[in-house]
């Protein structure tokens, strides 16, 4: 599943893996991902020493834009592995091949439920839940609760006050969609849009921009922003100066959350498959799960692995998410965002 700090800590840790490690002996492990990883630089170098290798890193913008270069370059792959299908996108991943086979011994560790019938070629490493956030001091200047239901945001009083990504170019941005699809059912959830169209919903193409730029608390002007359950920690945790509470606050009802599980696969076509395959276990490591959360604002699926107490106090999730199966998914995901477009940007 991220705020300012995160994405100059990822641009500023893509450098600096590019530079990791001696590259003399060509040795290089190239791991494609979406624009918000992010992993401790000491991990890293570790998994370099112990392999004998220079991991550079490829950010292809988000996860559905990542998925995407990953199809156009399926018969000359740009890296080793990939980083970042959620189970959004799974489907489309797989139909399309672009994953070579690979179970890693340590799936044995992980939850049966982040488990996918995508499984012998794609290994969960997070999970996250896309709901909204609120900017508690922004909306009590404006004197407004809260809202507690997507109904709730179709009220005047808080027009032009919410921002979400395109589904059709953010990873978030379909999560939240399928989520609507689940909440009012498929004969409905385009009225919803459309209400929060004339409401004058503002959309952006990826969570960097809603959250870093539109979102009230970094300077924006919509104080209610598209984004995950564990934002409000990582504001806490990352708060500049410290602070005892959260800035911010999720709004959560059943099945307006989407749950969100990223995946990591080794690209068919690569000639690293064992170096891709011990990252891959390095990836399901404790070490490498109890630094997911700080760095990206994420669960690990490592039930051997903690999360920080912020976690419990700020972002617990106690609602059911959306339902939708993954089949069903494949099948109708690009109708409903044909059908999105031209109801709220048409």
């Amino acid at each position: 599943m991220r705020r300012l700090a995160l994405l100059l800590l990822t641009l500023a840790s893509i450098f600096l893996l590019a530079s990791c490690g001696d590259d003399s002996d060509g040795k290089t492990l190239t791991v494609v991902t979406h624009d918000s990883f992010n992993l401790s630089e000491d991990l890293v170098k570790q998994f370099e020493r112990d392999n004998g290798v220079t991991v550079k890193l490829l950010p292809r913008g988000d996860a559905g834009s990542m998925l995407t270069a990953l199809i156009l370059t399926k018969k000359n792959p740009e890296g080793d592995v990939a980083f970042g299908v959620d189970n959004t996108l799974l489907a489309r991943a797989l139909k399309e091949g672009v994953f070579a086979p690979y179970s890693s011994p340590l799936l044995g560790r992980v939850p049966n439920e982040f488990q996918s019938e995508g499984a012998n070629f794609v290994t969960p490493v997070d999970y996250s839940y896309v709901n909204f956030n609120n900017d508690i001091a922004r909306l009590k200047e404006l004197k407004l609760d809260p809202p507690k239901r997507l109904e709730d945001l179709l009220d005047p009083k808080y027009k032009g006050l919410t921002v979400v990504e395109n589904p059709a170019s953010s990873s978030p941005g379909l999560a939240f969609l399928l989520a609507t699809v689940d909440y009012f059912g498929e004969g409905k959830y385009l009225d919803w849009w459309a209400g929060m169209r004339a409401n004058g919903l503002q959309v952006a193409d990826g969570w960097e921009t809603a959250y870093n730029t539109n979102f009230s608390l970094h300077g924006g002007s919509q104080p209610i922003v598209l984004s995950y359950a564990t934002s409000p920690a990582f504001e806490q945790l990352f708060a500049d100066p410290p602070r005892p509470d959260a800035p911010t606050a999720n709004i959560l009802a059943d099945k307006a959350v989407f749950r969100q599980v990223e995946y990591i696969g080794v690209l068919k076509g690569t000639k690293n498959e064992t170096l891709a395959h011990k990252f891959i276990d390095f990836m399901l490591s404790v070490p490498v799960q109890e630094d997911l959360p700080g760095q990206m604002a994420v669960y690990p699926v490592n039930s051997e692995a903690k999360t920080p107490e912020a976690f419990a106090a700020f972002s617990k999730v106690t609602v059911a998410p959306a339902n939708i199966p993954a089949a069903v998914i494949a099948e109708k995901s690009q109708q409903w965002i044909a059908d999105w477009t031209r109801v709220v940007l048409r």
